[in-house]
């Protein structure tokens, strides 16, 4: 059962917020901006770590209880007051209970002067539900990761490497299950070298606790009315390293990559990085970005979940709320519109599969409506009720495209298409024939499923599935249409005149061409989502081979997850890890033989409008040893090195290509 709730406050004579949930403040109703400067920016000494950055370097902040986010307000304006223009803070918090957008606007009333931060946060502070949820500021140089969820299990799921630990929960005294032996090892195992902790507690438990887990104490004056609270830094020893075939590659010395594909994966890849101060270099063989499957004119914000909470219906939730705050940055109504989506129920396997749905996950993500909702909410006659998704919508994937493709740091380079790759002197060059195109010690696969020409990834599990839209003129009738509707496929409100229809799935055929027979089949499939809408279209009238649409392939693979990561050399991955297949359980200590420099962003289906933003953002974090925005499994269950370990397990592997060349 969803067990998600939003904070529930009260507000005091003064406009201050209370949790009613914990009777306890948020901070001190005296002055809650010098409390958190004292105990938290003043005791981490942050204003000289700040400033002591050397450039391009990073701090990791990691804090327990977001509350009102004060604290990463603070930090936000200390850092660019103090730190190197080129220097990234990371700010990890977790929150069990989030506060709703109104709260969160209401608090920040009372900090006119945090006012360019707190407008910046409440702007990006959409698709905030239960798991990861990257947000970026400032250009990229500031990221936020909340962790919306109970705090020990939350943190046992991330991969990061903290510099300074706030812990903020409520007093301990009245919210003791957060301050617990459990949390503690988890920010011992989370925690850097000499990582510093900061905390307004100063309970025995809590102090002992915090020993006993390796971290170094002492009282000093509290804040306020606070007589004392804790100061300190981890003196434990090094947690255990983990599976070698997952571990993070070095981290390239020089900050320069070369990114094949102009979709929304290469385009998201190149952002990512770009937004972290690398120079990256974008290959696209056609005229323009965009131009093969992430070229449809509507691309539709569905989530297709489990109740289970897989890692795949955690990547899409993360995933959609990634790309719901990007498309606040574009205009809404000309490239994009959050009208709702509703994934209709035809039949009785599916209403009992939404029903699942709508209790695993939160009203404001998904709720279930019956049939004479459904058609209030859409706008038509509909053969039943579904699942309606608020605030998802369509989007114009190429105007996301370009939007993400135009940070000063990327080169556009059109017409060029990569045909081979060569590793020469520690550089990945791309050449086409007796060309080279572009080189760089950092190359990011993003082609889809041409990846597989390349003969460092041709064994990779990737397969093509063709699939063709349909545009429908709009009536004034079926201007009607209000949502995105969805059954096996799916129909938008009209934009600039068309409405989309789609989408076919064609396992026969590899082409682009569009075909009478997809566009006969699409129009089937309006009839099943609406007859009402059938007849508003003139449907029965159009004829199927003068329709327009557009086809092409989507990249999957045989587990529906993308492809993100680094990869190792098969061969040699085989060779050093020969044990596993004769017992799995092992955990050989031999460091992973990777194929330096060469990630990979594929695979990502026909979910790509919701996956790949966030996958290009793993992707930057795996480069550059930051937070994952994503939980270890999930990012463990995308990594391409899953499926060499598979094979290897299963006695499958055959070497399918020779060692890159060097």
């Amino acid at each position: 059962m969803n067990d998600f709730q939003h904070a529930l406050l009260d507000w005091d004579e003064q406009g201050q917020p209370l949790s009613s949930r914990y009777d306890d403040v948020y901070f001190a109703k005296a002055n809650g901006l010098e409390e958190t400067r004292y105990v938290f920016l003043a005791n981490s000494h942050l204003p000289e770590r700040f400033a002591a950055l050397a450039e391009h370097a990073q701090l990791c902040i990691g804090e327990t209880g977001f509350g009102t986010g004060l604290n990463f307000l603070c930090t936000w304006q200390l850092f660019e007051q103090c730190a190197p223009s080129s220097a990234r803070l990371h700010f990890v918090s977790v929150e069990k209970y989030p506060l709703q957008l109104a709260d969160l606007a209401r608090a920040w009333q009372l900090w006119p002067e945090l006012e360019p931060y707190s407008r910046a946060l409440l702007a990006q502070y959409q698709g905030i539900h239960p798991g990861f949820q990257r947000l970026s500021f400032a250009a990229g140089r500031i990221q936020l990761t909340l962790l919306i969820g109970d705090a020990s299990t939350s943190l046992a799921q991330l991969d990061a490497q903290i510099d300074a630990w706030f812990l903020d929960g409520f007093s301990p005294a009245k919210n003791p299950e957060m301050w617990s032996p459990e949390l503690f090892a988890q920010l011992a195992r989370l925690s850097a070298p000499g990582a510093s902790l900061a905390t307004f507690a100063s309970t025995g438990f809590v102090r002992r606790g915090l020993i006993e887990a390796g971290f170094s104490l002492r009282k000093v004056p509290g804040f306020g009315k606070k007589w004392e609270m804790l100061q300190g830094h981890y003196s434990g020893p090094p947690q255990p390293a983990g599976k070698p075939w997952y571990a993070r590659p070095p981290e390239p010395v020089e900050r320069r990559a070369l990114v094949i594909g102009g979709g929304l994966a290469g385009c998201s890849s190149a952002a990512s990085l770009a937004a972290r101060g690398w120079q990256v270099s974008l290959l696209e063989r056609h005229s323009a970005l965009a131009q093969e499957a992430s070229g449809n004119p509507q691309g539709v914000l569905y989530l297709k979940l489990s109740a289970h909470h897989t890692p795949l219906s955690q990547l899409i939730v993360g995933g959609y709320g990634r790309t719901r705050r990007l498309l606040q940055e574009l205009p809404e109504g000309q490239a994009w519109q959050p009208c709702g989506v509703l994934q209709l129920g035809l039949d009785d396997k599916e209403k009992a599969r939404q029903s699942s749905l709508a209790s695993a996950f939160p009203v404001d993500l998904l709720r279930q409506v019956d049939r004479n909702e459904a058609e209030q909410l859409s706008g038509i006659d509909l053969p039943s009720g579904g699942l309606f998704y608020p605030n998802a919508g369509w989007a114009h994937p190429p105007a996301l495209c370009r939007l993400l493709a135009e940070h000063p740091g990327i080169s556009l380079l059109l017409h060029q298409e990569a045909l081979e790759l060569r590793r020469v002197d520690g550089q990945w060059q791309a050449w086409s024939g007796a060309q080279l195109l572009a080189e760089a010690p950092v190359v990011i696969l993003a082609s889809a499923v041409e990846i597989l020409r390349f003969t460092q990834t041709a064994g990779i599990p990737l397969k093509g599935i063709r699939g063709q839209i349909t545009h429908l003129p709009a009536t004034p009738a079926s201007q009607a249409l209000k949502t995105v509707v969805c059954a096996e496929g799916y129909v938008a409100p009209a934009w600039k005149g068309e409405h989309t229809l789609g989408a076919s799935f064609n396992f026969q055929r590899l082409d682009s061409q569009p075909s009478t027979e997809e566009h006969a089949s699409n129009l089937d499939l309006l009839g099943e989502i609406s007859c009402d809408l059938h007849q508003r279209l003139h449907a029965d009238q159009l004829d199927p081979a003068r329709l327009e649409g557009r086809a092409a392939l989507r990249c999957t693979t045989p587990d529906y997850l993308p492809l993100v990561g680094p990869l190792a050399d098969a061969e040699a991955f085989a060779r050093d890890y020969a044990v596993l297949a004769r017992d799995a359980r092992q955990t050989p200590d031999t460091p992973c033989p990777w194929q330096e420099g060469l990630y990979l962003n594929s695979g990502h289906g026909s979910r790509g409008l919701i996956t790949a933003p966030l996958s290009g953002e793993l992707l930057a974090s795996w480069l550059n040893n930051e937070p994952l925005p994503l939980p270890r499994a999930v990012a463990e269950a995308c990594h391409p090195n899953r499926y060499l370990l598979r094979q290897l397990v299963r006695g499958a592997f055959t070497p399918s290509r020779p060692v890159e060349q060097s």
